[in-house]
C-alpha cells in the first residue's frame, strides 16, 4: 500500500479536530460537569463534527444511496444510527409509511425532526418517531415500537462500524425488530480484503475511533450480515469505481429476512 494512501485519513482527522474541538470546549466551559461524563463529551464532539462531515459524506455517497434506498425502502423504515437524518432525503413518501430514527445522541434529534417534518414525516400523523437508544438496546427498541417484528425495512448507513457487539446486536435487530419478509439495506465501510490495507485499518482504528465516536475502520460488517442464518436471499456488492487501496473500503447490500 502506498504511504500516501495509508496516511490519507490524517487530513480528515485534522479537519475533524479543527471543526469540533473549540465548540466542544465551549460546551464544557458552559457545563463543567461534562468532564465527569466522557461518553457525553464524545457525543457533544460528534454533534459538532457531523454538521459539515455529515453533509459531505452524504453527498459523496449519493449515487450509492439513490440506487439502494428509494427502490427498496418501504413500509415502516427504521434508520439505525440516524445521525442528522440524511437517509430521509432518499425515502419515497409513496412507499414509506413511517420513518423511525434510532439515534442515541439526543443532540442530533432536533435536526432529525426538522428534516423529517420537511419531508412530510411528523409525529402528529404517526409517520415519524425518534428512539433515543443505542442499537444494542433491542429490548427498549421493541418496547417503544409496541411489539416485535414491527419494521419492514432496516437501513444501516455507516453505522455498523460503531455499534457495540456488532454481531450480536445485528442478529437481535433482525430477529426481533424486522418482520419476516422484511429487508436490511446497508452501505458500510468495512475491513479490506487486502492484507496491507487491513493492517493500516487496524493501526489507525484506536485513534480514529476516539475522534469519531467509536467508529472502527477494521470491522468486516458485510460478513457479519452474511453470516446470519435468518435470510431467504441477499446480495453484497462493491462501490463502483472505488480503488482497493483505500482505508475506507465500502460494501453495499440488500438482504431479505426469511418468512415464518
Amino acid at each position: 500500500m502506498k504511504i500516501s494512501a495509508s496516511l490519507a485519513l490524517l487530513s480528515d482527522l485534522w479537519q475533524a479536530i479543527r471543526t469540533a474541538l473549540l465548540p466542544t470546549l465551549r460546551d464544557i466551559c458552559r457545563q463543567p460537569l461534562l468532564l465527569l461524563r466522557p461518553r457525553q463529551i464524545s457525543r457533544v464532539f460528534m454533534s459538532h463534527l457531523w454538521i459539515p462531515f455529515g453533509d459531505e459524506t452524504d453527498e459523496n455517497a449519493r449515487p450509492v444511496k439513490e440506487n439502494l434506498i428509494p427502490p427498496n425502502a418501504r413500509g415502516v423504515v427504521l434508520d439505525i444510527g440516524a445521525g442528522y437524518g440524511h437517509t430521509i432525503n432518499y425515502l419515497s413518501r409513496d412507499m414509506v409509511t413511517k420513518y423511525i430514527a434510532l439515534e442515541p445522541n439526543r443532540l442530533m434529534h432536533a435536526e432529525i425532526r426538522a428534516r423529517a417534518n420537511a419531508a412530510g414525516f411528523t409525529e402528529e400523523s404517526d409517520t415519524f418517531q425518534i428512539l433515543p437508544y443505542g442499537a444494542e438496546d433491542v429490548a427498549s427498541i421493541v418496547s417503544a415500537l409496541g411489539r416485535p417484528d414491527a419494521v419492514d425495512t432496516l437501513i444501516s448507513v455507516l453505522t455498523l462500524c460503531s455499534i457495540p457487539n456488532p454481531e450480536d446486536t445485528l442478529a437481535a435487530l433482525v430477529e426481533l425488530v424486522l418482520k419476516p419478509g422484511g429487508q436490511l439495506l446497508f452501505y458500510e465501510h468495512v475491513l479490506s480484503p487486502r492484507d496491507d490495507v487491513a493492517w493500516w485499518q487496524r493501526f489507525w482504528t484506536p485513534l480514529w475511533s476516539s475522534v469519531f465516536d467509536g467508529c472502527c475502520l477494521d470491522r468486516p460488517s458485510h460478513i457479519y450480515v452474511k453470516r446470519l442464518d435468518l435470510w431467504s436471499s441477499g446480495e453484497v456488492w462493491a462501490k463502483e469505481g472505488e480503488p482497493e487501496e483505500h482505508l475506507f473500503w465500502h460494501q453495499i447490500g440488500r438482504f431479505v429476512k426469511r418468512s415464518m
